[in-house]
């Protein structure tokens, strides 16, 4: 059980951290909209910020699967 309660630790917090980076880059492209730039180069920004949001999301993953302390329930 308590090796349960830590995955869905981790999947939770993983899920809510990868939600604030997709906003925070979802920002970062209607700025670029904004601009201008997003019109001629739409395809490249958007393939450039998806294979940052992966590796973001995979750092934290692999850092949250590494170092979330154990639950003791006790």
């Amino acid at each position: 059980m308590d090796q349960f309660l830590r995955v869905v630790a981790i999947l939770l917090e993983l899920s809510v951290l990868g939600i604030m980076m997709l906003c925070l880059f979802w920002g970062l492209k209607l700025l670029l909209d904004d601009l201008g730039i997003n019109k001629k180069y739409e395809k490249a920004i958007v393939m450039a910020l998806s294979t940052i949001w992966f590796v973001i999301v995979f750092f934290f993953f692999m850092h949250l699967s590494s170092f979330y302390p154990a639950y003791s329930g006790a």
